[in-house]
């Protein structure tokens, strides 16, 4: 039984995770989104592990064969109100899967929803931009397999600024969130991310990005838990890579992998995406 809780309790961890993850990628990343404009991202996502990181980062298969595979979709949406303020909602949906050589487990449902608003602080020759958004977050769930079943908040800080680069037309974003999960033994989550991205034509139609991110969790519960509202000290760090397509101004598709390179207490796997971006001008 002990060994069966400690295999659910890393499969629950990886649940926050996926979770979690799915809400990168679908905002514009800290550049100003004009006003009236409504951008819709739709995605669906991949994920799947063997190996975790146990308590000292170490490396190694699950016991007794063990394997995890999520397949996420969310809908992320945001609407540009004026030239210094956007915003912005989340929600996503998943299912999650974890098998071994002794019984399989399912969970499916929705996640935790988010809602935020973004206000521009500041630009620098229109090509630098500083940004503060702030997010809460709606458990849309009552399945403790699913998540924390808590409401948060995060504050989010975002610097974004284009340039070149080998004659290419060049961004980067660098962003930095902390989140809070109110209730009993509430949860602090440091989430950051930075990305560098270059088009490939002149027509700005292809581009490639590499991303370098992670989190750092923490609670005053330190111990292991086959229930996720009480799973709440791991960490992680991955790496990812994203091309983009632009069909025309208003559609884009953006393909994504990525793979965990530490961890603390958490799966070691790698996952895929896709998402769509849609814009429409309401003004």
């Amino acid at each position: 039984m002990i060994l069966k809780n400690t295999l659910i309790k890393y499969t629950f961890i990886v649940i926050i995770l996926l979770t979690a993850m799915q809400n990168k990628g679908y905002a514009t990343g800290g550049f100003p989104v004009r006003p009236g404009r409504l951008t819709l991202s739709p995605s669906v996502s991949y994920f799947f592990a063997n190996k975790q990181f146990d308590a000292n980062s170490h490396r190694g298969a699950f016991p007794e064969n063990g394997r995890f595979s999520s397949l996420g979709t969310s809908l992320y949406a945001e609407y540009g109100l004026s030239r210094r303020f956007s915003l912005s909602a989340l929600i996503p949906y998943v299912s999650n899967t974890y098998k071994d050589n002794t019984a399989t487990y399912l969970n499916s449902g929705f996640g935790d929803a988010e809602i935020g608003i973004r206000y521009y602080l500041a630009n620098i020759s229109y090509k630098y931009y500083f940004s503060l958004q702030a997010t809460a977050i709606l458990p849309m769930y009552t399945n403790l397999n699913l998540g924390y079943n808590q409401k948060g908040g995060e504050l989010r800080l975002a610097f974004a600024g284009s340039g070149h680069l080998f004659g290419r037309n060049s961004y980067f974003v660098l962003e930095n969130g902390v989140r809070e999960y109110f209730g009993y033994e509430s949860v602090f989550q440091d989430r950051y991310n930075a990305t560098y991205g270059i088009t490939l034509d002149k027509k700005f139609r292809e581009q490639v990005s590499v991303s370098v991110g992670g989190f750092y969790v923490s609670s005053d519960n330190k111990s292991f838990s086959p229930n996720p509202n009480t799973a709440k000290n791991f960490a992680f760090n991955q790496v990812s890579i994203s091309y983009g397509h632009s069909f025309s101004k208003k559609v884009a598709l953006f393909l994504t992998g990525g793979t965990f390179i530490t961890g603390r207490n958490t799966g070691a796997g790698s996952s895929v995406s896709a998402s769509l971006n849609y814009h429409i001008d309401t003004r």
